[in-house]
């Protein structure tokens, strides 16, 4: 029997918007779980998102892969991708799917839009602490801007509320001296697959080369040309999941 798949949503988001990619994989024969973060099935977020941390997020999955009978492949999407990276330092998994990951503590930008995105946050003073909208000017410039127009307004209706803790503990690391978003690499000792659009200006293929290097020779890192952020769901995603899938089988599950 295959081993169970968990997936692991981004930022601002929920199971939903792995939906297709999980379609796929469950047809090639593997079992999945797909939960929400904490406060992410909710219309409307109680205060407490706000200081809700990577730590809290973490430490929901890890209940969740205690439930399960085998290591699970882990298939993270933005700050999902982050998440699973810090779980595989922590217990037993099969392999990491990394789609457009987060980068963990240490791994600096490598772009200026990066640099530039993680200083605006701070116009908004105390942010660290407070639940957090979506934009929709932020998610159609930056995030669905690959996406056909026709199916914008489908995404942004299902955003939700996100925590400002998380954003700050991934985008402003080197503040947080907690190092919340900090991944032990060498723990990490199963196979990792990073997927990352080579249009993509949140986390684009040169930081994501960055943090695939922390793994070496466990780490194989391809870049999908013509696809952004969204490569989830974006024309083309199809061949983002044939390329997971046929990973998956080279390394025998």
């Amino acid at each position: 029997m295959k081993p169970p798949v968990l997936f692991i949503h981004g930022a601002f988001c929920g199971p939903w918007s792995l939906e297709g990619l999980q379609k796929k994989f469950e047809k090639a024969g593997y079992p999945c779980k797909a939960p929400a973060l904490r406060f992410h099935d909710q219309a409307r977020a109680p205060a407490a998102l706000g200081t809700t941390g990577l730590a809290d997020y973490a430490a929901d999955l890890q209940h969740v892969i205690s439930a399960l009978k085998k290591p699970p492949i882990l298939v993270g999407h933005s700050m999902g991708g982050l998440l699973a990276q810090q779980l595989a330092a922590r217990v037993k998994v099969a392999a990491l799917v990394l789609l457009a990951p987060s980068a963990p503590w240490g791994v600096p930008p490598t772009t200026l839009f990066e640099i530039g995105a993680a200083q605006a946050m701070h116009l908004q003073p105390g942010y660290w602490n407070m639940v957090l909208e979506p934009s929709r000017d932020v998610a159609l410039a930056h995030s669905l801007d690959k996406l056909p127009r026709h199916m914008r307004e489908d995404v942004l209706s299902r955003l939700v509320s996100e925590s400002g803790r998380a954003t700050f503990e991934i985008m402003s690391w080197g503040m947080d001296l907690n190092h919340a978003s900090a991944v032990d690499a060498d723990a990490v000792r199963a196979p990792l697959l990073f997927l990352t659009g080579s249009d993509d200006r949140i986390n684009p293929p040169s930081t994501m080369a960055r943090i695939a290097a922390l793994y070496g020779g466990r780490a194989t890192a391809e870049v999908l040309d013509g696809m952004g952020h969204w490569l989830i769901g974006e024309p083309g995603w199809e061949r983002l999941a044939a390329r997971a899938l046929a990973w998956l089988r080279e390394k025998g599950l």
